[in-house]
């Protein structure tokens, strides 16, 4: 078997050894559980706090809490407060959150069309250990 070169396109593979920390840090945001499932139930408009919490489901108070606040430095959410009583806290993409939707769904559908696949090679692979 002979290897090829393949070109990146853009330069961006000259960058990658001294981009490989800060590619790191966006992908550990990104790809976080959490952090998907808040994108795409912000992704319909503005969302309370409870509400965001009881349409994702299983995701803790403090978890929450932790995520809407990294995605708020990271410059993905938005977070609004109106002076009522009590006060109202709104969540929402900014215009850099609404650019992920488009990646994040991507790779969403990507696993669904490959679940099937990833499961049998997994079923494979623990077979082929337990007769070592």
């Amino acid at each position: 078997m002979e290897l090829e070169h393949t070109d990146v396109p853009g330069g961006v593979a000259g960058e990658l050894p001294n981009r490989c920390g800060d590619v790191s840090q966006v992908l550990a945001r990104v790809g976080d559980k959490w952090t998907v499932l808040v994108v795409m139930m912000l992704a319909a408009g503005p969302m309370r706090f409870n509400a965001l919490k009881r349409r994702i489901g299983k995701v803790s108070q403090r978890m929450l809490t932790l995520t809407l606040r990294g995605l708020e430095r990271d410059g993905l959410v938005s977070r609004t407060v109106f002076p009522t009583v009590p006060p109202r806290v709104d969540y929402e993409l900014t215009p850099l959150g609404r650019s992920l939707q488009t990646p994040v769904v991507a790779l969403g559908e990507w696993a669904f069309a490959n679940l099937d696949a990833m499961n049998e090679a997994r079923r494979d692979y623990d077979a082929r250990r337990e007769d070592l």
